[in-house]
């Protein structure tokens, strides 16, 4: 896949699609691939969040029990896994399992800042993008919906 392939496929992620093409192509650059096999843990609920990963191949469930249940989730490509923990430090809502051979990109924390300290116009577009998803989170906890209902 080319440079062009990646950013293309960056903005099918909604936080990435408001993003400028220098700013995609620097969180190109500065991510790191990871390659799990099926079963490898990615993170575990209650682990100290360090950025986000976006999933480019392969599967992942997200779960926040430890006891057999299915997941609560199972995410395909390409999605980003912790939103949230890009703009501050957190801990791990879920755990990430993937559930065959699979390919993500680690996005750090202060990476993911270093590249909107650069790009303003996109750290403005990035903060209203997190400023309505909090207002939609407050929406839906006031009305007593899960998000996404």
């Amino acid at each position: 896949m080319t440079l062009d392939d990646d950013i293309d496929n960056l903005t099918r992620i909604p936080l990435f699609a408001i993003f400028e093409t220098g700013a995609l192509r620097n969180l190109a650059f500065a991510s790191e691939t990871g390659l799990l096999r099926a079963g490898d843990i990615l993170f575990r609920r209650g682990e100290e969040s360090d950025g986000g990963y976006i999933l480019t191949m392969g599967s992942v469930a997200l779960t926040t029990h430890d006891d057999g249940r299915p997941a609560n989730h199972v995410l395909r490509p390409w999605a980003l896994i912790g939103e949230m923990a890009l703009v501050a430090p957190s801990l791990r809502p879920v755990t990430a399992l993937a559930l065959e051979p699979t390919t993500v990109l680690k996005i750090n924390r202060t990476i993911f800042h270093q590249i909107l300290e650069q790009h303003p116009a996109t750290a403005a577009r990035a903060r209203d993008f997190f400023r309505q998803r909090l207002v939609d989170f407050a929406r839906h906890a006031a009305a007593g919906l899960a998000p996404g209902e």
